[in-house]
């Protein structure tokens, strides 16, 4: 048996560092055991999904030196490599799974859904709706279906008490009580599939034989279980990785610790640190020693080194090892070049300078001009707000509303960003001079500097959320409470 193995992103935001963490994980073990690594997009999500964010999930994984065997812009006899372009095979399947017996048209509304969910809590049941729950009688379904409502697809699964046995590589027989299992939607009304479907039927033809992936998956695995088994095909062997942590042991997330590659490449991370700081991420070198290659890596890898602790990612430890990469792997002129590479080469001056020149007298203007588009987490304190002329909570506020608006842009371009910040500040009913006075600070580091949406451009998406989140923190950060007020405000604007 050839080993294969995948890691299958979904394109709807910036490339997470948790996904590096399982493709590296995935290649590795693939590696070791002589077989091959595959890169799927899972794209199903249409609403979300955008071109920009594919484009730098490939990107990333190839600056971080993770090169995939099949997949996008590489080819295979798999293929295609995006689920949006293998829609066809999965209405199938489903149909198939309901010819059968094994799978269900379901008519229940969202209110019908929510009105059962509401009658199981109430009878101390868990919320998990069984087939018993939600199937009408034939004449209601024959009602319906006349009528054209929408419908769904959902796979059957046992209403019966006891457990489901799962077979892990790092934490052997798992049992999942069946109580807590539901009729998983597998065909959404819309004919989408659902994650479920998509990914046992793509890892299925694509021959996937080890499926190494986050532990958030593991009371998954009886619905994906039970339909290899409808399918009546082998099920790939499961290995469920810790999950990565901030330093405080809660699950690592944007709102505590920068989670985009991009960031961390933005920020003037090596690509070798980084990989070489995932790699550590539950698990070791047989000599324990803390720098490694990926090639090291590869060449002394066993999955049974996974230590199943949560792994802290902490950046302070990531930047002392960067340092460490930086003083000892680079001579001077390889130095030289990463630096020119990563910031002073001539794309990146040909964006900066139609701002700068305007403001230059002699070129050594340029570098205080243009310096914090290089720089990582601007040195700003409370007193660097202290000339805006505006309230704290109205600046915290403010800048609030942004970071969620900003967060949810999927097409980082100066018109959209400028649209996005009107808007709110027209919402607030505040000019927009005075709305963008605190972002100034805190993309910038000043009250005066090159337009704030062409800066927001120029760092791109990951540096600038980043800021935004530190000056909020900087003026003291918004308590639960605080948070809550504001998130009824801003779903009002």
């Amino acid at each position: 048996m050839t080993v294969r193995t995948r890691v299958a992103p979904s394109p709807t935001g910036d490339p997470h560092v948790g996904t590096a963490y399982i493709a590296l994980f995935n290649l590795c073990f693939a590696r070791a055991h002589g077989g091959q690594f595959l890169l799927r997009i899972e794209d199903t999500d249409q609403a979300r999904s955008t071109p920009e964010s594919e484009q730098a999930i490939l990107d990333s994984m190839r600056w971080l030196g993770l090169e995939w065997d099949e997949g996008p812009y590489v080819g295979g006899d798999r293929g295609p490599y995006r689920q949006s372009e293998r829609m066809g095979l999965y209405g199938q399947y489903a149909q198939q799974l309901v010819d059968e017996g094994k799978a269900f048209v379901c008519y229940r509304t969202p209110q019908e859904l929510d009105a059962l969910r509401e009658a199981r809590r109430t009878a101390g049941n868990s919320t998990a709706l069984k087939p018993s729950d939600l199937r009408l009688p034939d004449e209601e379904v024959a009602r319906r279906r006349d009528a054209g409502e929408p419908s769904v697809i959902r796979m059957m699964v046992p209403e019966e008490e006891g457990a489901c046995a799962v077979q892990d590589m790092l934490r052997g027989t798992i049992e999942l009580d069946w109580g807590m299992v539901d009729a998983q939607i597998l065909l959404k009304s819309d004919g989408m599939p659902t994650y479920h479907l998509a990914n046992v039927v793509d890892d299925h033809l694509m021959g996937i034989t080890h499926v190494l992936r986050g532990e958030e998956w593991i009371n998954s695995a009886p619905k994906h279980k039970l339909l290899y088994g409808y399918f009546g095909w082998d099920m790939p062997v499961l290995c469920h990785l810790p999950l990565l942590r901030n330093p405080d042991k809660s699950k690592l997330s944007k709102r505590k610790n920068p989670t985009s590659i991009l960031y961390y490449q933005r920020m003037g991370f090596l690509p070798e640190a980084l990989l070489n700081y995932l790699g550590r991420m539950g698990w070791s070198m047989p000599d324990e020693r803390e720098k490694f290659s990926l090639q090291d890596m590869l060449s002394q890898f066993d999955i049974q080194r996974v230590s199943l602790g949560g792994p802290i990612f902490d950046v302070e430890k990531l930047s002392w090892l960067n340092g460490t990469w930086i003083r000892e792997d680079l001579d001077e002129q390889q130095l030289a070049q990463r630096l020119v590479d990563w910031a002073y080469n001539e794309q990146s001056l040909l964006k900066v300078l139609p701002h700068a020149q305007k403001r230059m007298e002699t070129l050594s203007d340029f570098a205080p001009l243009a310096g914090f588009l290089v720089s990582g987490t601007l040195p700003i304190t409370e007193a660097s707000f202290e000339g805006i002329g505006t309230e704290r909570e109205a600046m915290l506020r403010g800048m609030q509303f942004a970071l969620w608006r900003l967060e949810a842009q999927r097409h980082w371009t100066r018109d959209n960003i400028w649209g996005d910040l009107k808007g709110i500040a027209d919402a607030l009913g505040v000019k927009v001079k005075d709305y963008l006075a605190p972002l100034f600070v805190a993309i910038s580091g000043t009250s005066a500097s090159f337009s704030v949406v062409d800066s927001m451009e120029m760092l791109g998406p990951d540096m600038s959320r980043a800021r935004i989140r530190h000056a909020i923190e900087v003026l003291g950060g918004v308590s639960k409470k605080a948070m809550k007020r504001l998130e009824k405000e801003y779903q009002g604007l």
